[in-house]
């Protein structure tokens, strides 16, 4: 799982909160923790496998979409390893754990490894957040045709280069001035813990508003598209808000058990005695939901992969040829061009105000097309209700 609380621990002078969690069953937790990253990555790399039996659409590129979901899972997926690294560490080295605890002591291993492993599992994910918002950007803008795949890039250097400043800065002001003086105060903790959770937050408030903003402007060109807006396009904007839906759902499911467990663990923290009988419930509540971020966090990965594509079968495709999701089509960045093939033996009569028609018509299905990545019904509807399809 994720959690600042990883951190905190390398702290030999850890506070009593973090103790607590910490400390709670450890063999168990660990156990926890390796099933469910173990369970997510084997699923969501399946999920990822090209499938027997498939014949995806060529197009001729890839769109920013495609891109960036791809990333999100690849973030899950390095993460999910990180966890079951350090917990299998954990469970397999207690004695070697033991030592972390020790102040001033000689051997730097065991620290090493808790800082590193809890920096990398903090990283992968934070940069699977940064990615995130970058999908609920990319939506709003590609529906508005101002990005495309050109602007990857930039999405590259937004979101690695913060997730990377925000990781360290986090920490290096946690071990301020080492790594045996930490967590003396919260002037040390406050800091890690803004930055760790600074994206999650991001992607709480600001995605749902990107996410409604896009909805809106996906009515407003499936009423644009050919002046009426029928059962076919209402039902394509209601695919594209329910994907939206589930990305939003799957994330408050997996990340609110993370946000809940750190109040509880603050709230102990500003107490003087934590091991009060009236805090028994508080203590409970903080360490039901420790489990809980142990089971949901690693699921991520494949609940994600499940709002992207659905669910899209045990039969793997050994022979791996290029997989292609239905829906996939050029990005934004190409409009202009035709996203389908040309149609064949226009008619020379064909007037230059139809053929714009049609390339406004090939834009819009291009945008919508790019939200709709991995519905295969709504595919078809779109084909059918193509110019290019009718005949143009």
């Amino acid at each position: 799982m994720a959690s600042p609380r990883l951190e905190t621990y390398c702290c030999p002078n850890r506070d009593a909160a973090t103790q607590l969690v910490m400390e709670f069953q450890p063999q168990v937790f660990c156990g926890v923790c390796i099933g469910s990253a173990s369970i997510s990555l084997l699923l969501t790399i399946l999920q990822l496998l090209p499938k027997k039996g498939q014949s995806p659409r060529k197009m001729p590129k890839a769109s920013s979409s495609s891109t960036i979901l791809l990333l999100i899972s690849i973030c899950d997926i390095l993460g999910g390893l990180g966890i079951i690294f350090r917990s299998s560490v954990w469970l397999g080295f207690p004695g070697f754990i033991a030592n972390i605890s020790v102040v001033n002591g000689t051997d730097v291993w065991p620290s090493t490894f808790c800082v590193g492993s809890a920096m990398w599992i903090q990283l992968l994910y934070s940069a699977g957040f940064w990615w995130l918002f970058c999908y609920a950007v990319d939506s709003y803008l590609v529906v508005r045709r101002s990005a495309g795949l050109s602007t990857i890039v930039l999405y590259h250097m937004m979101t690695w280069g913060l997730a990377v400043m925000l990781c360290v800065e986090g920490i290096a002001l946690l071990y301020y001035p080492s790594l045996s003086s930490c967590e003396n105060g919260l002037e040390h903790a406050i800091p890690h813990y803004i930055t760790t959770y600074a994206p999650l937050l991001l992607v709480l408030v600001a995605n749902p508003i990107l996410f409604r903003r896009t909805v809106s402007a996906v009515a407003s060109l499936l009423k644009g598209r050919q002046g009426i807006y029928t059962e076919n396009e209402r039902r394509l904007g209601t695919e594209i808000q329910m994907r939206f839906f589930k990305i939003m759902l799957v994330f408050v499911i997996c990340w609110s058990s993370n946000i809940i467990n750190e109040t509880l663990l603050f709230y102990l923290e500003m107490q003087p005695d934590i091991n009060e009988m009236p805090l028994k419930n508080i203590r409970s509540a903080a360490l039901i939901t420790w489990i809980i971020m142990g089971v949901l966090n690693p699921m991520q990965g494949f609940l994600f992969t499940l709002a992207f594509y659905g669910w899209t079968g045990w039969r793997v495709d050994l022979k791996w040829r290029k997989r292609e999701i239905p829906w996939e089509s050029m990005s934004s960045s190409t409009v202009g061009e035709n996203a389908y093939p040309a149609p064949v033996n226009y008619q020379s009569n064909i007037h230059d105000s139809k053929k714009i028609s049609t390339t406004d018509s090939q834009q819009t299905d291009e945008a919508i097309s790019m939200l709709s990545e991995g519905n295969t019904s709504s595919d078809e509807r779109l084909t059918r209700s193509s110019p290019i399809y009718q005949g143009w």
